[in-house]
């Protein structure tokens, strides 16, 4: 290799870093002077509860759809529950199911766990409800054939529990990968970072050094096995402590649900049936708590204690009680001299 192509490749290599450089600052938005000392994101064994929960989702859908042929070799509660499925479940409707996955839904909202969030639970509800819609769809299309003005249907297909199933459980699994993408960490000269963008959800948190009150690490059996660990950053503002709901203020504030002083007795009937069942679906436990909230900590990080110690050494170095030890050494130092 001649002078001439080692210079060459000197430079694209700078050019290289400079523009990595450029973009890590435009991510994490730093301010003029800051460095980036180490950068994070979750561990791809992060999310592991939201593939279970899609791996169960999967496996509702192909036991509805073997329903008829597995309650044969059944005996005991197993019969009586794929007789009930049989009988609540047809070519195009199964009620069984919907009420399974609303149970799954509301489970899943109440635990508030990693898997809680609000878009795990929009999907959840969608995977509910699409039968409904689809026969309410096929029922439209009844009424409006018997008047002779039936176009055909809107959606035009039933619902087919495997198709289904692995449509809605690959769309899952495509959303869990996004989602876990979606966080970026990143410890500077001046400040602890924390990014996240999701869809249309956009967050940006900066923790000065000096407002770290105590840095925690939470190893899981599974984190263990597969090495990586949450480290937990907590302020005396309260970041790091999260709030585990438990209420029902979703249907509390649900559009269209507030009782107005002209309305009927059934009117207010109605409204608040939907408050009790939106109520219901969105139930959730309210606790005080350190837990892990992957927009506001290191969420299952690899080498996590190399993050530990980066943390625990530049809040030494930013502390107020070291900031008055090298001001009263300096003082020393003059006055010596």
């Amino acid at each position: 290799m001649t002078d001439e192509e080692t210079t060459q490749d000197v430079k694209a290599s700078e050019e290289l870093e400079s523009k990595n450089a450029e973009n890590l600052a435009n991510k994490f938005r730093l301010i003029a002077g800051e460095e980036i000392h180490m950068t994070k994101k979750p561990s791809i064994f992060a999310f592991v509860g939201m593939y279970g929960l899609g791996i169960l989702v999967l496996g509702l859908h192909f036991m509805f759809g073997r329903a008829d042929t597995l309650g044969e070799d059944s005996e005991g509660i197993m019969a009586l529950i794929y007789a009930f499925i049989d009988l609540t479940t047809s070519d195009t409707m199964s009620f069984s199911f919907i009420l399974v996955m609303l149970f799954v839904t509301w489970m899943n909202r109440l635990l508030n766990t990693s898997t809680s969030g609000k878009w795990v639970t929009i999907w959840l509800l969608l995977v509910s409800f699409t039968p409904l819609i689809i026969q309410i769809d096929d029922f439209i299309f009844f009424i409006t054939d018997l008047f002779g003005e039936g176009k055909g249907d809107f959606i035009g297909i039933d619902y087919n529990f495997y198709l289904f199933g692995i449509a809605y459980t690959g769309l899952f699994f495509a959303l869990t990968i996004y989602y876990q993408n979606s966080f970026h960490y990143a410890i500077t000269s001046d400040a602890v970072i924390f990014e996240h963008s999701f869809l249309l959800s956009r967050s940006h948190r900066r923790i000065l050094f000096d407002r770290i009150s105590e840095v925690i690490v939470e190893r899981t059996p599974v984190g263990t096995v597969f090495g990586y660990a949450t480290v937990s950053i907590l302020t005396d503002s309260g970041v790091g402590i999260v709030d585990e709901t438990m209420g029902a203020a979703g249907a509390v504030n649900m559009p269209g649900t507030a009782e107005n002083s002209d309305d009927t007795a059934a009117e207010k009937a109605k409204k608040s049936f939907l408050r009790s069942f939106v109520g219901i679906l969105t139930y959730q436990r309210t606790i005080r708590t350190v837990r892990p909230d992957p927009k506001h900590c290191f969420y299952s990080v690899r080498n996590w204690d190399k993050c530990k110690m980066l943390l625990n050494e530049m809040h030494k170095k930013h502390s107020q009680s070291n900031l008055l030890s090298d001001l009263k050494d300096s003082i020393s130092s003059n006055n010596d001299a």
